[in-house]
């Protein structure tokens, strides 16, 4: 039976887990890693039984980009010549990137261990970042003679952690710790490897217990907000989600009624 090179588990009700499951080669950007990847993604964005993913790596790596070994077969290369062929390499990439930050559901990235290159970008475009104390991150572009800017990182990096740490980080193609990572606010917090899916698990819960719908909105908000123009532009997209929440469902009620009676609210939405 050929190995599956992304695994999807459903390990807690309403999470679902992603794994990329190449650990000899540090769950490489191969195209036979991607695709499913790519494919994953969008299927589980319209399971609704799936309310919060949790992204991973296999081993003692998260992802360590471009695989230089085996980079995998793509059919929509065919006839190409070079520059059209890395064109069309470098769109799948991307779609993989888009795809995370398009699902319904928030996305957890469970940072096991080396996040390099095309793998810092991967880890960037989740919503949130638990990592472990064995993780870290590295712009490996600008090292190997290219750029640091591929797959939104010259985009996301400077709007998680601002402007100077990101030039500084992006230009001298440095590691930066899990400790450093935390400090600077790239991850959220770091814990023990051992615990780090429990850790993620116990935050997806959490989402869980929450309105499907105000969680879907709340992620689209906060994309939303990288990309707005301006304060007023974006209060304005903010009121109407709030007011459709509030306006169809019965959840602020049902919110009130459960406060009043010391339990916790059920949202039906």
């Amino acid at each position: 039976k050929p190995v599956s090179f992304v695994l999807v588990d459903k390990p807690r009700p309403g999470v679902t887990l992603i794994t990329l499951n190449r650990p000899e080669r540090m769950n490489a950007m191969a195209f036979d890693v991607m695709v499913p990847l790519k494919e994953a993604l969008e299927a589980i964005s319209f399971d609704n039984e799936t309310r919060v993913v949790i992204l991973t790596g296999a081993g003692e790596g998260f992802c360590s980009g471009a695989d230089l070994e085996d980079p995998g077969y793509l059919a929509i290369v065919d006839g190409l010549t070079m520059p059209g062929s890395a064109r069309r390499a470098m769109k799948v990439l991307e779609d993989v990137i888009l795809a995370i930050k398009e699902m319904h559901q928030p996305v957890i990235g469970a940072i096991n261990g080396a996040a390099i290159g095309g793998g810092f970008c991967l880890s960037m475009a989740a919503d949130i970042r638990i990592a472990s104390q064995t993780a870290y991150f590295r712009p490996a572009g600008i090292n190997n003679g290219l750029t640091a800017a591929e797959l939104g990182l010259s985009y996301i990096l400077p709007r998680a952690i601002g402007s100077s740490r990101a030039f500084e980080i992006m230009l001298s193609g440095r590691d930066v710790s899990a400790a450093e990572a935390e400090r600077i606010g790239l991850v959220s917090r770091t814990v023990v490897p051992d615990q780090l899916l429990d850790e993620c698990y116990a935050m997806a819960e959490r989402i869980v217990s929450f309105s499907q719908l105000g969680v879907e909105l709340t992620k689209q908000m906060l994309w939303a907000g990288l990309d707005a123009g301006s304060l007023h532009s974006h209060m304005n997209h903010e009121g109407h989600a709030q007011l459709f929440v509030r306006m169809t469902t019965q959840n602020f009620e049902e919110a009130i009624k459960a406060r009043k009676q010391n339990r916790k609210p059920e949202f039906e939405d």
